[in-house]
């Protein structure tokens, strides 16, 4: 861990107007730099990494869809929270991915400063890459504490945002197959 990033914080605590010598206090700037590692650790990983080889040969061409992948990430406008939830679609062309790799390639994006809609968009490149898919659908869902916590306050408000590529851009009907099946509880 960097010495840098907790002297970083350990100045923060001090211009907040915080007692650094405060018994609760001492270890924090570790423990906020250690924290702070670990939440955007997706800037140390890589598509092949997280896939791993990962990728299976298939015959399935009927869409595949993994629903409700936990999701934490940092806005990086304020560096605070947002947690949600991920639906990710694909339609295979002679290869499917391993299931718990598309919650990885989840965790790969939303482990460094992002804004959501960025982080949709990069979760749908990246099944399509590794996969050769011939549509991609992801739909992130998500609360945002920088809008619950700060500014306006709004506790109940939740962002929707959606990246349909290939037939499921050019598809109606794959595109409505989709959210219906994501949206079956």
């Amino acid at each position: 861990m960097s010495d840098k990033l907790e002297n970083l914080y350990r100045e923060i605590l001090v211009e907040i107007g915080e007692d650094i010598s405060r018994n609760g206090i001492l270890d924090t700037p570790k423990r906020a730099a250690k924290a702070m590692k670990f939440l955007t650790h997706g800037y140390e990983q890589d598509l092949n990494e997280v896939v791993n080889g990962a990728i299976f040969d298939s015959d399935n061409d009927a869409m595949v869809i993994v629903k409700d992948i936990e999701l934490y990430s940092m806005c990086e406008h304020h560096i605070l929270p947002f947690i949600g939830k991920v639906h990710v679609g694909y339609l295979p062309t002679g290869k499917v991915i391993g299931l718990s790799k598309i919650a990885r390639i989840v965790d790969m994006f939303a482990r460094r400063l992002q804004i959501q809609e960025n982080l949709t968009k990069q979760i749908a490149h990246a099944v399509q890459d590794v996969t050769g898919a011939s549509g991609v659908g992801v739909i992130v869902e998500a609360k945002h504490m920088c809008m619950m916590m700060r500014g306006v306050e709004k506790q109940n408000s939740v962002m929707t945002s959606s990246t349909m590529l290939g037939q499921f851009r050019s598809s109606q009907n794959t595109r409505q197959e989709f959210l219906t099946l994501i949206e079956k509880r």
